[in-house]
């Protein structure tokens, strides 16, 4: 009776160990893998108009069989501790890749301080990556989640081993990378095929996108209130005489990216010092007094759809985020003054300004079924 209740254990482990899709089965570490054709197909990216061109590395170049394999790992919980938490829990396609709560629960329902970020265009980010820029590649960035305590909880050794044993991916890191035995998947790889899925998040589609690059001859493609809330944001960058000022493009233009990748206090927590901000942001990674509290701008494409708002989810609505900047927000010495300062916008001011923002929401992006979990 031992041995019949042993066994039965040791086959509900094993399956429970892989997820149950293509040859999902636990497989011999050390397979000989020679017998998989490998043959890798190139895929080149389609940028569209007002994007710039993207800096693919040398040592990492876009194919179809890796990014296949990158959207796999990013929607597989096998990445984590307990199989209960994969890429896309904190970054649902649904929300612009984005987590509708402020703070994503991670293994045992740990929470961190930090809001997830969108990964819309995130392949063309150069300037660091996280809300603090701790990471300079996305290869880099794809490292972290798994062995943070309060997302992943674990240790990329323990990874490879359930992916070295998983017959699946076994066959596609072959495919994608030409290894010849299934113990050189190694954590390196995985980061490569996740980091070339997420180069393909590209968005320019939106109505402004339309109008702006005059990809639809409509003339009233936007309202008159959406072409006013345009002039706010853009203010003096579009010589606008008279139109009040938002000062939004200052930190959220970057040409056709809606960030321009600066590091700034945005004035949202009230401290007597420098030393005072509960998270001191980049000023954590650099040691510089003056950079603490400052925080990554992040884009504005979608941002309709990825509330709440902030490094720390603190604002719940778009309407909450333009009536803290319209108040101009708590001073400290590091408060660039020229972007954040009182802005005295009108009610019909702040309508339209909000208006102008729903319409860089590109509804292409979340239905492409290229961006899906292939589990599904």
């Amino acid at each position: 009776m031992k041995k019949i209740i042993f066994c039965s254990l040791a086959i509900i482990i094993g399956f429970a160990s892989c997820k149950d899709d293509d040859d999902g089965t636990v497989a011999n570490p050390g397979e000989d893998l020679t017998g998989i054709p490998y043959e890798t197909t190139p895929h080149t990216l389609a940028i569209p108009p007002g994007l710039p061109s993207m800096e693919i590395p040398a040592d990492n170049p876009l194919t179809v069989e890796g990014i296949e394999l990158g959207r796999r790992l990013f929607y597989d919980p096998i990445l984590s501790k307990d199989s209960t938490i994969s890429c896309a829990s904190c970054h649902n396609l649904r929300y612009s890749f984005n987590d509708p709560k402020a703070i994503s629960p991670g293994v045992g329902g740990l929470l961190g301080n930090r809001s997830s970020m969108s990964l819309i265009n995130v392949g063309f980010q150069v300037k660091g990556l996280f809300w603090d820029g701790r990471s300079q590649t996305l290869e880099e960035q794809a490292l972290h989640p798994v062995e943070n305590p309060v997302e992943m909880a674990e240790i990329w050794e323990n990874v490879e081993v359930k992916l070295q044993r998983h017959a699946d991916y076994q066959k596609r890191f072959r495919q994608a990378f030409g290894i010849e035995n299934s113990l050189e998947i190694t954590k390196e790889l995985a980061a490569k095929a996740l980091a070339q899925f997420e180069r393909t998040l590209i968005s320019a589609n939106s109505r402004y996108d339309k109008k702006r690059w005059q990809l639809d001859p409509n003339p009233f493609l936007l309202s008159d209130l959406e072409v006013d809330g345009q002039k706010i944001f853009y203010d003096d960058l579009l010589g606008s005489p008279g139109a009040p000022t938002g000062h939004c493009a200052h930190c959220h233009d970057g040409g056709a990216l809606y960030t321009s990748e600066v590091y700034r206090n945005n004035a949202i927590t009230e401290v007597a010092t420098l030393n005072d901000f509960p998270d001191k942001g980049l000023g954590a990674i650099t040691g510089n007094l003056t950079d603490n509290g400052m925080f990554k701008s992040t884009s504005l494409r979608n941002i309709a759809l990825t509330a709440p708002y902030m490094h720390d989810g603190r604002f719940q609505t778009l309407e909450e985020v333009v009536e803290h900047y319209n108040s101009g927000g708590h001073y400290a010495d590091n408060v660039v003054t020229l972007s954040i300062q009182p802005l005295n916008l009108t009610e019909y001011d702040k309508q339209a300004l909000l208006a102008f923002l729903h319409t860089l929401t590109d509804t292409t992006y979340y239905t492409n079924p290229a961006f899906r979990n292939p589990f599904e």
